[in-house]
């Protein structure tokens, strides 16, 4: 673990541990707060690792290099409490500037969650948590199970024999997200071959499959303290490229940062979930 400075925190993050019997690792969407049925079949492992506050640093982090980026451009859309409402104002403001950012060709919104923290509160359907788990949204086959998903059978071969990515748009709503941040791994410090656990996502609409990840010393932490409403971040799920210096995903999770202000607000925050398409 990389040495305490200035400008780094100590946070507790939870990595990927396998399952005792050997079982297929899954997670299971929580829809039904009466069901007995378990969530998970595998225990995330705590590690206390250095966290490096960005502010001010931002430029150095970059998309294809990181495989995230930062950036300043408040939103038209300010309420975030009507989907309808989300859905009509919020997406194309958002899917142009992730147009204008990436320079892709076209830009496909599929999805969004808004997290409103209540302590004590398990994650579920209507109710969603920060997540406190180390992961990546989307694995090579689920990346290209969305492409067939949201687009039609006509045109998803072809968009798929082109460069294609999945990228969240995370930001802060209502007040600065000081609770519960969300913190993201250097892509530079991943190790892609060994870092990576793929865990079945068991809802009752789909099959998914998501990322976990294994501890490593080598991963660098970054966050940046107090994001803004007005102040967003781009995370990269997937990348179809084939050049091997560009980024492909981003590990990310929330974290408790003590350093917080005493008084702080639980978070809230929203994130869109985009398919990214290139000519």
């Amino acid at each position: 673990m990389p040495s305490a400075s200035p400008n780094t925190v100590p946070g507790t993050l939870f990595y990927f541990s396998a399952p005792a019997d050997g079982s297929e690792p899954y997670n299971r969407v929580n829809t039904d707060p009466t069901s007995t049925l378990p969530l998970s079949n595998w225990s995330p492992v705590k590690y206390t690792v250095q966290i490096e506050n960005v502010r001010d640093k931002e430029a150095s982090f970059t998309l294809d290099e990181a495989g995230f980026q930062y950036y300043k451009h408040p939103s038209q859309h300010t309420s975030f409490v009507d989907d309808d409402e989300i859905k009509a104002e919020y997406y194309p403001e958002s899917a142009e500037l992730i147009k204008k950012i990436t320079g892709a060709s076209r830009v496909v919104l599929f999805d969004h969650t808004i997290r409103r923290r209540i302590p004590g509160q398990a994650d579920m359907t209507g109710k969603r948590q920060p997540v406190r788990e180390v992961h990546v949204d989307q694995t090579t086959s689920s990346a290209i199970a969305r492409v067939h998903l949201h687009l039609p059978p006509s045109e998803a071969p072809e968009l798929l024999k082109h460069r294609f990515q999945i990228i969240n748009l995370w930001r802060p709503i209502s007040h600065p997200a000081f609770d519960l941040p969300l913190t993201l791994c250097d892509y530079r410090t991943v190790d892609k071959e060994k870092d990576l656990v793929a865990v079945a996502r068991i809802s009752p609409e789909r099959r998914g499959e998501t990322y976990r990840v294994k501890y490593n010393p080598q991963h660098r932490w970054k966050y940046l303290k107090g994001m803004t409403p007005e102040e967003f971040v781009l995370i990269k799920c997937f990348d179809s490229t084939e050049d091997s210096g560009v980024s492909i995903f981003t590990p990310h999770t929330a974290f408790i940062d003590a350093s917080a202000p005493e008084d702080t607000l639980p978070r809230q925050s929203i994130e869109l979930r985009a398919l990214v398409f290139y000519d």
